[in-house]
């Protein structure tokens, strides 16, 4: 017997079914798709699932939500026939940034300059009041990829842009991290015043340290939330056997 729906899937469901259509040409770039309650009496779902769905397809780069406007496609994507990229964890993607971003960092904490400091300070201090936000999903990109320009390496540069273009390729792995940064907002902006102190103070080995600290936590509540979300499925499961069994028994 089949468990009850996992509500985490549901915009994932209704971002797939969105992209399929935008890939088929039901919905051309420029196109806006339909209001967020059109969407979600379409699909039989709530309106924060039609939303969670809408930065899914953003983060990968189909749609743009525009103020006062609406929700527009600017790009088409993959068809079924296309050949299918393989799906990417975010335990797969926070251990290639631990690999990558790590001796990023150290080699930045030796090459950064003043002026870099202090653009990184402005975005840690934005962060404190910005993580439990959507923008704190634009700021940690825009922090990362500061810090691997201050490496002074364009191939550095490119290497953490494309682990970042991946992040936002796979929708599964961009609301995994997302969930892990909305969980715990106040870690998440003081890891970052740590990397900004370990830069400041030009110290690779701490800056390499604090870093990765920062990575090893988020596995950790990926880990967690993995565990919570199995738990979770085999209760609502286990919930839906046992009113079967009840239906059955009153006959």
């Amino acid at each position: 017997m089949r468990g009850a729906p996992d509500p985490q899937k549901l915009y994932q469901q209704v971002a797939r079914s969105i992209a399929a259509s935008i890939a088929e040409g039901r919905y051309a770039p420029g196109d806006r798709l339909p209001s967020e309650r059109g969407l979600a009496d379409s699909f039989g779902v709530s309106r924060p699932t039609v939303r969670d769905a809408m930065i899914a397809l953003e983060f990968q780069g189909l749609v743009e939500a525009r103020q006062g406007s609406g929700v527009y496609v600017i790009a088409r994507g993959k068809s079924e026939d296309d050949a299918a990229e393989p799906e990417i964890s975010a335990l797969e993607l926070t251990e290639a940034r631990r690999l990558f971003e790590g001796e990023a960092c150290a080699l930045a904490a030796a090459a950064v300059s003043d002026e870099q400091v202090a653009a990184l300070e402005r975005m840690a201090r934005d962060m404190a009041s910005l993580a439990a936000t959507e923008e704190g999903e634009r700021l940690e990109h825009d922090f990362h990829l500061s810090v691997a320009h201050a490496t002074r390496n364009a191939a550095i540069v490119a290497a953490v842009e494309e682990i970042w273009t991946l992040r936002r390729q796979f929708p599964d792995c961009a609301g995994q991290l997302r969930r892990v940064r909305l969980a715990a907002p106040e870690v998440f902006a003081e890891d970052h015043r740590s990397i900004v102190a370990a830069l400041r103070d030009r110290d690779p080995k701490e800056a390499r340290r604090v870093i990765h600290e920062h990575l090893n936590r988020t596995v950790e509540a990926l880990l967690a939330m993995a565990e919570r979300d199995a738990l979770e499925r085999t209760r609502l499961e286990m919930a839906e056997r046992r009113d079967e069994l009840l239906r059955r028994t009153a006959i």
